[in-house]
């Protein structure tokens, strides 16, 4: 076991725990970020493979997290990374959600309410944007990625179909 690398995720993921506005993929271009560029724990490819491992399994967007523990250092990075993002922002909601209940119709909490949306949407955005550019996909991963945004925006189209479709476009496209 390696104190170091556990002390490094303790240190990338607890600040991060804060920044999880919109949930778990709110923080991914982050993620992406400490673990590709600043740390080197993994490529871009690796990184990949881990977010659509936590994609494609129940539980929380943050899950991704775990895994890149679990690649840095194993079962220990594993536990030491969750509970980095884990811990501290639950600890924060709960305090807050006190104080919601309290002066939830107060000015300043409507405010704040209004502000944190578009954080988090922007936030939400770039992580977007991270995952397109570390897929390499170019120019056809940016128009599938446009034209399913769309879709999924002006109609009621079920997302499992859209995720078939794009599969299928890209499937016909590197075939």
């Amino acid at each position: 076991m390696n104190l170091k690398n556990l002390g490094d995720l303790l240190a990338v993921f607890a600040p991060l725990s804060f920044l999880t506005v919109g949930g778990g993929q709110s923080i991914v271009s982050d993620i992406h970020r400490q673990s590709v560029a600043v740390h080197a724990w993994m490529s871009d490819g690796e990184f990949l493979d881990l977010f659509a491992l936590s994609r494609i399994t129940p539980g929380p967007g943050s899950l991704l997290v775990t895994l890149v523990g679990w690649q840095v250092a194993g079962l220990a990075g594993a536990v030491v990374a969750s509970a980095a993002i884990f811990l501290p922002c639950s600890v924060l909601v709960y305090g807050l959600a006190h104080l919601w209940s309290r002066y939830k119709h107060t000015a300043w909490i409507r405010a704040v309410e209004a502000g944190l949306v578009p954080v988090a949407a922007g936030m939400i955005l770039a992580a977007s944007g991270t995952v397109l550019r570390a897929a390499e996909g170019g120019a056809w991963a940016w128009s599938v990625a446009a034209v399913s945004t769309l879709a999924l925006m002006f109609t009621r189209m079920n997302p499992f179909l859209m995720l078939a479709l794009g599969g299928a476009f890209f499937w016909l496209v590197l075939a």
